[in-house]
């Protein structure tokens, strides 16, 4: 008996010697050694205890562990990986700086060690890009694209070639966050769709949540794309650039003192308008822009960031119709860590998307657009090597235009008018918690409480019994009311408030060192509506705000999905299962007039959405041959139901799809490194034909058949298929080794067989046979491209 109680008492002061052990803290910055950028998603691991951290979007990491010698581990992609041994008998400050590893046909292993974290992990439905893999993708007319990058992962569709925007899961384009260094950018695409907004070789990291969002972000339903641009060369003075057939770009970057604070200024042009003079043709498309940046390291625990973006795009057709709209971002940040365990970030920042329209044939002019000032202050809480927190707060007030007709000709007869300015306020507080209960099990769960209010403006139009929209039960048909009068209010007026709580909540499940099961739920809420009843947005659409007779989008979205890391890492599985579930999403009556309306809540219902499917991806990541298969099966369909008894909704009450709704997408990327001289690049696309309708009948008008559609029927039909094989080969000069000019040039063919994918089909009488005929557009066929990119 003495016996058991001696080790009974031993294990006891055993045990509270193992859960008293003095723990601290080593944190850090890790740093690109070219340059002094910070890198984001950095693996600092500790073996010994199976344990370790990653860099958050400033290169910040910060590991609490018992006190003891360890073997650290800092590993990146594309990196030397660097392994010291550190004693922690104190807290410890320690950066790092990662040497690029060399461009030799020698492999980059992924570590099992590296995957066996990522599995971990409680996110999912998340896909990263570098600058460096964006670039190799051969794209339309040479220029390397973010937004055509993304569209080759799984659950990522775009509604066609020169199309704007993307579709995520089956969400309309409206439904994306995309955000710039944290800044709202309202329209991603240069010259509607052919390019994106962003200049490649001003991004330093791109990551897109699907799905499992964190409750930092909220606003909107599908997705969000999150971008961050470098910080620029604290080190040397560099100047990055290309020239190719439509485009060139221009990167410049050095330090204002060295290794404490740096500039970064790049710009892209299009000129292909310059060469149409030649060829008598005085039509006019071009875009522009200008990213910059500035950071300054005041000390140890603060800097200070201010970066900017500028675009603008031009088109026109011989003057008389001429349409312009572009971008411009604010942002002033201020990094501060507390303690080695608490890092902050304050955000000032300043949005503004304009479009505009110049119709000198009519005599007039047509200005919009929407504004938003911005204030976040985000808090990053490293508590334990088992629990993270992340809290903050979001303001946004936004400013809507609608539109402005201004005569631009004495004899015009147009007389000026101004539809009515609207005016938000949306609020956000949000907490975020990342929990490891142990090797096998981790949870990441979060609440995000927004408030949205609808301010003041100078009229608001008011209808008999508040119903906008009315049913004719006589032509069977929904009709806009005639506004009975209207309200005026005071800016700091409320005219409506909306509150919600969105749950966020992920689990992962590790089977074993290579295979995890994880699920998620989140809810989100969407207050901003991009009024459009095309299946791309273009710039006459309107941003609206949710108030008295247009209810807040909210979603319910669930995931499950099985991770697989085959032969140490070499390839990777990825399988996902989604389902969404959409209320309140806009439809509109048939018939919709969208510009220069007023009245706009006149030809809005509100009807449900919803969209499930599968997604796969596969992957290779070493070797000379390295790439990806991706391929999506799902359904997006939406539903308008009738108000009563008496009316039959859109689409007689039944699901119909969605114009985004691809029921098989399906992609290959696929890199080739031959040699250090030569390197091939290729994607293959093929997704299912747009929904559309078709004729039913026809009628005849002096003469011409006039054709007839269905109004009791949406999105029936289905354009053809959608597919396309591109081709790219990247030319490295060997002399590139020796010199610090170092050249490349890209050789590429986009639509290597000449498909020519359907745009939109018409319907028409032949003049000449006086027959029926459908008319397909389509927008591009083989399109060769060659660009030189240089760096000194």
């Amino acid at each position: 008996m003495y016996q058991f109680k001696k080790i009974c008492l031993l294990f006891i002061i055993l045990s509270f010697t193992a859960f008293s052990q003095e723990k601290k803290t080593l944190s850090g910055t890790v740093y690109d050694d070219r340059n002094n950028e910070t890198l984001i998603g950095v693996s600092v691991y500790i073996p010994e205890l199976n344990t370790g951290a990653s860099t958050n979007e400033y290169g910040f990491y910060s590991i609490t562990v018992p006190t003891g010698v360890y073997t650290i581990q800092v590993r990146y992609l594309g990196y030397r990986t660097i392994s010291e041994t550190l004693t922690l008998s104190e807290k410890t400050t320690k950066s790092f700086s990662l040497i690029e590893a060399s461009e030799s046909l020698n492999e980059i292993v992924i570590e099992s060690n590296i995957e066996r974290l990522n599995l971990k992990t409680p996110q999912m439905s998340v896909n990263n890009l570098t600058s460096a893999s964006i670039k190799q993708i051969p794209v339309v007319l040479g220029e390397a694209d973010i937004i055509k990058s993304l569209i080759l992962l799984p659950g990522v569709t775009s509604a066609g070639e020169g199309a704007s925007g993307f579709n995520v899961r089956g969400g309309a384009a409206d439904q994306n966050l995309i955000l710039l260094d944290e800044a709202i950018v309202f329209n991603s695409s240069h010259l509607f769709g052919f390019f994106s907004v962003f200049n490649p070789d001003v991004i330093k990291d791109v990551k897109l949540y699907k799905g499992g969002i964190p409750a930092k972000y909220g606003g909107r339903l599908s997705s969000v794309l999150d971008i961050y641009q470098k910080e620029g060369n604290s080190k040397d003075f560099n100047i990055t650039g290309g020239v190719g057939l439509v485009s060139s770009r221009l990167l410049i970057e050095g330090p204002l003192e060295k290794e404490k604070s740096s500039f970064l200024i790049g710009g892209r042009s299009s000129y292909a308008h310059l060469f149409l003079p030649l060829f008598d043709n005085d039509n006019k498309a071009y875009f522009y822009d200008l990213n910059t940046k500035v950071n300054y390291r005041i000390d140890d625990n603060n800097n200070i960031f201010l970066s900017t973006y500028f675009g603008k795009d031009v088109f026109g057709i011989n003057d008389s119709f001429v349409t312009k709209y572009g971008n411009t971002v604010v942002n002033l940040r201020w990094n501060h860590l507390f303690t080695d365990k608490l890092f902050s970030n304050l955000s000032l920042i300043y949005s503004d998307y304009f479009y505009g329209l110049v119709l000198d044939f009519v005599g007039f002019e047509w200005d919009s657009g929407i504004t938003n000032y911005n204030l976040k202050y985000d808090f990053k809480h490293y508590l334990s090597e088992k629990i993270k927190l992340g809290y903050g707060i979001n303001n946004i007030y936004n400013k809507f235009n609608p539109g402005k007709i201004i005569p631009n000709r004495a004899d015009s007869g147009i007389i000026a008018s101004k539809l009515t300015d609207k005016y938000a306020n949306e609020f956000a507080a949000y907490i975020d918690i990342e929990h490891k209960i142990n090797d096998k099990l981790r949870l990441q769960y979060g609440m995000r409480y927004s408030n949205f209010t609808r301010l003041g403006q100078d009229a608001l139009n008011t209808y008999e019994n508040d119903e906008a929209v009315l049913y004719n039960v006589a032509f069977k048909k929904y009709e806009s009311a005639e506004a009975t009068g209207s309200e005026s209010f005071n800016r700091s007026d409320v005219i409506s408030s909306f509150n919600n709580f969105e749950p966020r909540f992920s689990v992962s499940y590790t089977i074993d060192n290579k295979t995890a099961i994880k699920a998620s739920y989140n809810r989100m809420v969407q207050y901003l509506h991009l009024l459009s009843n095309t299946a791309s947005p273009n710039p006459l659409d309107v941003w609206a705000p949710s108030g008295k007779y247009i209810k807040p989008q909210l979603l319910d979205q669930y995931a499950v999905g099985y991770f697989k890391s085959l032969k140490d890492g070499k390839y990777t599985l990825e399988t996902e299962v989604f389902y969404k579930d959409i209320q309140n999403r806009i439809d509109y009556i048939n018939g919709a007039n969208l510009v220069a309306n007023n009245q706009i809540e006149t030809i809005l219902l509100n009807g449900k959405a919803r969209a499930y499917g599968l997604e796969l991806l596969i992957k290779k990541n070493e070797g000379k041959l390295q790439g990806w298969i991706a391929y999506t099966l799902s359904r997006s369909e939406q539903l308008t139901p009738g108000r009563t008894a008496a009316e039959p909704g859109i689409n007689s009450g039944e699901w119909y799809s969605t114009p985004y709704d691809k029921t098989h997408d399906f992609s290959i990327n696929a890199s080739y490194q031959l040699s250090e001289k030569w390197k091939f690049n290729s994607n293959f696309v093929f997704q299912t034909g747009q929904p559309t309708n078709y004729p039913v009948g026809q009628y005849e008008v002096q003469g011409l058949n006039v054709p007839v559609y269905d109004d009791n029927k949406r999105n029936a039909d289905r354009l053809p298929a959608y597919h396309r094989l591109d081709i790219a080969a990247t030319l490295t000069p060997e002399k590139n080794k020796n010199r610090r000019w170092q050249g490349e040039w890209v050789f590429g063919i986009y639509n290597l067989y000449g498909r020519q994918n359907a745009a939109s089909l018409a319907f028409r009488q032949n003049k000449e046979t006086f027959k029926n005929e459908a008319v397909q557009t389509s927008i591009f066929g083989v399109v060769p491209s060659v660009t030189y990119n240089f760096k000194f």
